[in-house]
C-alpha cells in the first residue's frame, strides 16, 4: 500500500497536501446557516416579522444552537417548533460536518394573520 495515497507520512515524513490542516468553521457561521435553515422549515412567514436570529456555541465537533423566531397566530405552535428544530439540525450537520446536540427555539413575538383579524372585525 501507498503510504502517501493512505494519508500516513512516507518515508521523508511528508503528508500529501489534500491530507494536511484542519477546517475550523466559525460559530457565526454556523449561525447563519441556521437561521435560514429555520426561515426554511417554516410555513408561513407573517408580515412585518423579523428573520429568524440563530446563535451557536461550537465546542470540537459539536453545536448547541438557540434560534429565536415569530410565528403567526393561531397556528400549531408546537409543530412548527418541532419541524424547526429537526430542519435546523439536519441542515446545519449535513453543511458543516457537526453533530448538532440540541436545537432550543424560542418564540419572541405571536403575529395574528390577517384573516383572523377580518373575522373577528378588527382593522389595524
Amino acid at each position: 500500500m501507498n503510504p502517501v495515497a493512505s494519508g500516513r507520512p512516507t518515508e521523508r515524513g511528508a503528508v500529501e497536501a489534500g491530507e494536511r490542516g484542519a477546517l475550523r468553521i466559525a460559530d457565526r457561521v454556523v449561525a447563519k446557516i441556521a437561521s435560514q435553515a429555520a426561515r426554511e422549515a417554516l410555513d408561513v412567514v407573517p408580515q412585518d416579522s423579523a428573520p429568524p436570529h440563530a446563535t451557536v456555541v461550537l465546542h470540537h465537533e459539536t453545536a448547541r444552537v438557540r434560534v429565536s423566531l415569530e410565528l403567526p397566530y393561531p397556528s400549531d405552535i408546537g409543530g412548527q417548533c418541532a419541524a424547526v428544530r429537526r430542519h435546523v439540525a439536519e441542515r446545519v450537520g449535513t453543511l458543516t460536518g457537526t453533530h448538532v446536540s440540541e436545537v432550543a427555539v424560542q418564540v419572541e413575538r405571536l403575529h395574528l394573520t390577517h384573516a383572523h383579524d377580518v373575522a373577528q372585525g378588527r382593522t389595524r
